[in-house]
């Protein structure tokens, strides 16, 4: 269809999809325009964590919860490693206006932040039809444009939304990684406390995280668990890790084709899992490590962006309700003998986590760190320190503790 049945008078943005339809919407945040796939998320809460979370990288998020902005922005919950680079969606739909922030954590409205973040917006968008079709159809490639002026040329969008090739074969982590090494100290955040810092003489376990567009709260629950993180670009040499001389090293989340990000990472990720140290992946780490073992990954029809999704984990029999993130998924029927299937989705049967038999290194396709059950999958990280302190002769935490 040419143009969709949701539109306004005077439209100030446009999301053209790849097939040729228009839908107009009230321009928020940045102007100008950008091609991404367009993907819909179910969660009620987390709208800036969702935003600046580098696994979003190429995407336009459609929020499904229609009131979003209610509690402004502020700097603490910003996911991304280097903020200023603006590393995470590019592009916002909402069905109402943005709402004014009324928390008190609350430093900058949202369009404010938009706009400062360079994240183009529509908004007045009937969220639920558009999210029924991405059901219906998968997630579609797009061009998203805002202009106050609410001049458009809709044909040569159009040609842009088609022509994009879309993040198959694409590698996005190459650009949401860090440019160079770093250290992360931060303990996780308290309530009306903030946070606080490791400090050099509480820190019991070194980790390398490989950085494909980490997340902060996962660097902050390893500070949590008394590790220093040594946090190294997603190209470095496993050689260059295994110099850093970890206890365990994690393979981080990120953006785009996990096959083509395996490109340079899977050789290493193979040397690091015969280094015989623990090895922990979460998302596009749990692809590429899946990869490495010899399974293969696959484009999904819409992917999984919630906070809402069932996952059984097989190694204890328990239902965790956990936030997801990703297009991609790992193939089960593909996983190679030796490597067992951990935890799956309860929505749609698709992999969600596996473990290597006989060596310690596992991986989970969801995002543990960010809470939806609150901390129903909190004890993964634990399950990772204990393989750390399994090697180093000490007794394991309980996993289900805070301990």
């Amino acid at each position: 269809m040419a143009t969709a049945p949701w539109t306004i008078e005077k439209p100030t943005a446009l999301l053209v999809l790849a097939d040729g339809t228009v839908i107009e919407g009230k321009g928020i945040g940045a102007t100008g325009h950008v091609q991404a796939e367009v993907v819909f998320n179910t969660a009620l809460t987390g709208y800036e964590e969702i935003l600046t979370d580098p696994s979003y990288l190429g995407q336009i998020v459609t929020f499904t919860f229609p009131h979003i902005g209610n509690v402004g922005t502020n700097e603490e919950d910003i996911e991304d490693l280097t903020p200023a680079a603006r590393k995470g969606a590019v592009g916002v739909i909402f069905k109402a206006d943005i709402t004014d922030p009324s928390s008190y954590r609350a430093v900058k409205h949202l369009d404010q932040w938009l706009k400062a973040r360079g994240v183009i917006g529509l908004c007045g968008v009937d969220t639920r039809a558009l999210t029924a079709w991405i059901r219906e159809n998968g997630a579609p490639n797009a061009v998203i444009a805002h202009d106050p002026s609410g001049t458009f040329d809709v044909e040569a969008l159009k040609k842009d939304a088609k022509a994009w090739s879309g993040l198959l074969d694409l590698d996005l982590a190459i650009e949401a990684t860090s440019g160079q090494s770093s250290r992360w100290n931060e303990r996780p955040w308290v309530w009306n406390e903030g946070t606080s810092a490791l400090g050099e003489n509480d820190a019991r376990y070194h980790i390398v995280a490989v950085d494909y567009g980490v997340k902060r709260n996962i660097l902050r629950l390893f500070a949590g668990l008394d590790c220093r993180v040594t946090i190294v670009p997603a190209k470095t040499s496993a050689e260059d890790i295994l110099a850093l001389n970890p206890d365990g090293i994690f393979l981080s989340n990120g953006p785009g084709d996990p096959a083509a990000t395996g490109e340079y990472s899977v050789p290493v990720i193979r040397k690091l899992i015969d280094s015989g140290l623990p090895l922990f992946g979460i998302c596009l780490g749990h692809q590429m490590l899946a990869l490495a073992l010899g399974a293969q990954t696959e484009k999904m029809h819409q992917g999984h962006h919630g906070a809402n999704h069932p996952v059984k984990d097989y190694t204890t029999g328990k239902v965790e309700i956990v936030s997801m993130n990703h297009g991609f998924a790992v193939a089960s029927k593909s996983l190679p003998e030796g490597v067992e299937e951990t935890h799956v989705s309860l929505f749609d049967g698709t992999n969600c986590g596996i473990r290597v038999v006989g060596k310690p290194v596992f991986s989970v396709q969801h995002h543990p760190e960010a809470s939806p059950g609150p901390q129903d999958s909190h004890y993964l990280f634990r399950r990772f320190i204990n393989l750390v302190r399994e090697r180093k002769g000490e007794p394991a935490l309980d996993e289900r503790s805070a301990a």
